[in-house]
């Protein structure tokens, strides 16, 4: 079994589930974009390598029907807002792929959270959105059974 290099926090899923919506929440806040955001709530997954009570979330989500525009300014003021809020950005470029999209990783150690946020522009087959992929550091369930049939 792998060592973490922190210790788990002790948290059932469902509150796990509602701390990763909460941080995705003031994430959202920080772009300064109004536009739709994609439903599907965090998934939970095993951190089995660690131990068979550990667990993750893991909320991808995104903001769509805006404007390249609103992707920039959006991606700007993550930048300046993410450092203000605990977050230390990690990487900040252009992703490694045909479009070059701006993409920003960041985490945020007191919070044990990571981001991975993508501004993708308005191509000939899709539309601009920023999208994001919230993760948490793993978690302590009461028990491992805790987690059976969680999703």
């Amino acid at each position: 079994m792998k060592e973490l290099n922190y210790e788990p926090v002790r948290m059932d899923p469902g509150p796990a589930r509602t701390k990763t919506k909460q941080v995705s929440s003031r994430l959202l806040e920080m772009t300064g974009v109004k536009g739709k955001v994609t439903e599907p709530g965090p998934s939970v997954s095993r951190c089995s390598e660690h131990g068979d009570d550990l667990f993750a979330t893991e909320h991808p989500w995104s903001v769509y029907e805006i404007s390249d525009a609103q992707v920039e300014e959006g991606m700007q003021n993550l930048r300046k807002a993410l450092g203000e809020n605990g977050w230390k950005i990690t990487k900040d470029g252009k992703a490694n792929s045909q479009a070059q999209d701006p993409e920003i990783y960041a985490e945020n150690k007191a919070e044990q959270f990571d981001v991975h946020v993508t501004g993708r522009r308005k191509t000939e087959t899709g539309q601009s959105m920023l999208l994001f992929k919230v993760v948490s550091a793993c978690f302590r369930a009461a028990s491992a059974s805790d987690l059976d049939g969680q999703y």
